[in-house]
């Protein structure tokens, strides 16, 4: 039997070179693999964990649908939704919230972490993110999530719930685990963490043309170029060796680091304006299906349904059988 993974991204923006290279790539390979039955999620939802504002959260949520269209993503292959319009996720997230405590929910790294960026939004939805991450997982009976190493704690819950039900109802959930990516943590442009649309000058969009590449590559902070001391390099230049090796290859990262190590140095100037051509060129055909699909918003929405009624067969049967067991049938 084919293995089913669930992946998606929030709805918090058009998409940028981050989720393409740490996310979208890795759904790409997974979907063509006949091992696997793919289903990919626009996380709308779960924008709302957070503040937002209604009307952009209206257009992003569409705009992501889009974006996983002009990257390759194939309704004819994978099952592609948004999370609202299938309302499985949220009763079912309910349900099994019943058998995790406020004290593990409130232990969680990224809880606290969020609770310190967002010190008056604290909510129960909040607190709730990572049980309905696992009913996003569970419902469907996922056992393979493509996402990043951050995402481990929450995995970690997710596998706690499948346990817990399955012990104390019979159920058969799997216990969900990470599928590991070549491009699981893309770095930010400022050197400083994962390339993110809430830090400015981290990151470059899937629409940004050649020159604008270059200019955002163009502030990632450097040095001279050389180390023969074999100090640790700076962190801008670690992220821009990782982001060619991402975009260029290995081989062309080694050419590089052995420049900066034999004193025969690294010219900046050439490097960023290489990976620019690089990243440009990868991004180029995505933009020109965007423009097509801007053209034909009716296909646009009849993926967005036909996608939710693909789901809503899966997700169905996984509740009611929920319910059964837990005598509410």
């Amino acid at each position: 039997m084919k293995k089913r993974v669930l992946s998606g991204i929030r709805a918090t923006g058009r998409l940028h070179l981050g989720n393409y290279l740490g996310a979208v790539k890795g759904m790409l390979a997974l979907q063509e693999n006949s091992d696997y039955e793919t289903l990919y999620i626009v996380a709308d939802v779960h924008g709302i964990t957070t503040p937002y504002d209604v009307e952009e959260l209206k257009i992003n949520r569409k705009e992501v649908v889009k974006d996983y269209l002009a990257v390759g993503l194939d309704p004819e292959k994978s099952i592609l939704f948004l999370q609202a319009d299938v309302p499985e996720h949220l009763e079912l997230a309910f349900y099994f919230s019943s058998v995790m405590t406020i004290a593990r929910m409130q232990h969680l790294p990224t809880f606290k972490d969020k609770v310190k960026q967002y010190p008056d939004h604290a909510t129960m939805a909040l607190l709730n993110y990572p049980i309905l991450m696992t009913a996003d997982i569970l419902v469907y009976k996922a056992d393979a999530v493509p996402v990043g190493i951050d995402q481990e704690p929450h995995l970690e819950v997710a596998r706690e719930i499948a346990r817990k039900m399955n012990s104390k109802y019979g159920l058969d959930f799997p216990e969900p685990k990470r599928f590991a990516t070549k491009g699981e943590y893309v770095p930010s442009l400022t050197g400083e963490g994962k390339m993110s649309k809430s830090v400015e000058g981290s990151y470059i969009n899937l629409t940004d043309d050649l020159e604008t590449i270059k200019k955002r590559l163009a502030k990632t902070p450097t040095d001279s170029g050389k180390n023969t001391d074999r100090k640790p390099a700076p962190n801008g230049v670690t992220a821009l060796l990782d982001l060619v090796t991402l975009i260029q290859g290995e081989d062309r990262r080694s050419k590089y680091l052995k420049q900066y190590m034999d004193g025969s140095g690294i010219r900046y100037g050439d490097l960023k304006n290489e990976l620019a051509e690089a990243i440009y060129a990868e991004l180029e055909p995505i933009q020109k299906r965007r423009v097509e699909l801007e053209k034909n918003p009716d296909y646009v929405k009849q993926v967005i349904e036909e996608g939710a009624k693909k789901a809503r067969v899966i997700a169905s049967a996984t509740l009611a059988e929920v319910k059964e067991k837990m005598g509410l049938i």
